[in-house]
């Protein structure tokens, strides 16, 4: 699998372009913001999009889904917990002088569970609250990767002090997923660099607890 990251937006949000090699189809997972430049980039790369996958809503996350799945015609698949947030965007935005971003009716809804098949890969949906009530994050085994969203990042993890944030349940969530998932799985986050599980289950002070 080729993962291309654009960090996009005022709050450096990373939005992936994931795909096979050699396929014409990929899926863009929270595209946050600057649509024009994801554009540019999967026009680019020759690729259409299959599906729009949102591991929560937040607007740094969803900044550039209308326009995005206007442009290419692929399915946004939001987490079912936040789909009034996407339909209805500004009203979440916590800052002034933020946006203004287009809210989105979602095409497909998740929960946690699912198994997807979606530009030639098998997605595993993973239902990780804490940083948002339905946050989600999506495992690709065969890839040995997952996209963390804002749940984990390289030596911190997502904050829990916006609304719907919950610190226990973003500790179960973290546990979950050290208990599940390999060491060599590479961790695509929604903010700063990529990293693995076996990094930040030996490195990552938050997590230390956990241990």
């Amino acid at each position: 699998m080729d993962v291309r990251t654009f960090t996009v937006g005022p709050v450096a949000e990373n939005c992936h372009i994931a795909f096979r090699p050699g396929s014409d189809a990929a899926i863009v997972v929270d595209p946050g913001d600057e649509a024009p430049r994801l554009l540019d980039a999967l026009a680019a790369l020759r690729l259409d999009v299959a599906a729009i996958l949102l591991t929560h809503t937040h607007f740094d996350h969803v900044g550039a889904v209308a326009p995005l799945a206007r442009a290419t015609g692929g399915e946004v698949w939001c987490p079912q917990l936040e789909v009034p947030i996407l339909a209805d965007v500004m009203r979440y935005v916590p800052w002034p002088g933020i946006g203004p971003y287009e809210s989105y009716e979602a095409d497909r809804t998740i929960t946690g569970g699912e198994r997807l098949e979606l530009a030639g890969l098998e997605i595993d949906v993973l239902f990780t609250p804490g940083h948002s009530p339905g946050h989600v994050a999506f495992h690709i085994p065969a890839e040995q990767a997952i996209f963390s969203g804002d749940v984990l990042f390289k030596d911190s993890i997502g904050r829990t002090d916006l609304p719907g944030g919950d610190t226990p349940t973003l500790m179960r969530t973290l546990a979950e997923l050290l208990d599940t998932l390999p060491d060599e799985t590479v961790v695509h986050p929604g903010h700063m660099a990529t990293t693995t599980i076996g990094r930040e289950r030996a490195a990552n002070p938050f997590l230390a607890q956990l241990a």
